[in-house]
């Protein structure tokens, strides 16, 4: 812990540096992407402050979109894409992960009941081996999953018919730092 209070006392000595932050913020992207903390949104894509709208849950699950019930994933995909008017989502899946990694084996969540029952929002089940430590291929078909699902939300919806919005389903290997993207022509990840 000691290392980060040092950085964090030493960041803010640099105030002109963020400055014009204080103006307010655009960024082009929303990155959605799991909670786990060997996935770093602005080192994977080297964005500096304020270019990344990021929504971290575990095992970037984007829950149903429920108007009468909204949660805090549906409002910040909303605002991203009404106010900030972002032109991409990406959802961003990595190797290694364990809330996949617990649904693809089926493993027994009891003793977290919480965890448990978010990851129930994660249907369909990923497929994939549950003998693969990466759970590479659970993963991959976990982001198409939410790719989907992010479909289902009126406000991406429109902005995708609108031709206003693209979407991106990446796969990140934590134990490379390669980045593949689904291609749809294919029906494959591939490096970018």
């Amino acid at each position: 812990m000691q290392p980060l209070i040092d950085n964090a006392r030493t960041f803010g000595q640099r105030p002109e540096e963020f400055a014009k932050l204080a103006e307010g913020q655009s960024p082009q992207v929303l990155f959605i992407t799991c909670s786990d903390s060997r996935v770093v949104p602005a080192l994977i894509t080297g964005a500096r402050p304020g270019e990344l709208f990021e929504l971290r849950t575990a095992g970037n699950i984007v829950p149903p979109y429920a108007s009468e019930h909204p949660t805090s994933e549906a409002a910040t995909i909303e605002y991203a894409v009404e106010v900030l008017g972002v032109r991409d989502i990406v959802v961003c899946g990595h190797s290694h992960c364990g809330a996949v990694g617990a649904l693809v084996r089926g493993d027994d969540l009891d003793a977290v009941p919480a965890v448990r029952d978010w990851l129930a929002r994660a249907t369909p089940r990923p497929a994939g081996a549950p003998e693969d430590p990466a759970v590479a291929e659970g993963v991959q078909s976990h982001v198409l999953a939410q790719i989907l699902r992010l479909r289902s939300y009126p406000c991406v919806a429109r902005k995708l018919d609108q031709g206003q919005l693209t979407l991106h389903a990446w796969y990140y290997e934590v134990h490379t730092g390669a980045v593949q993207e689904h291609r749809p022509r294919t029906d494959r990840f591939e490096a970018l």
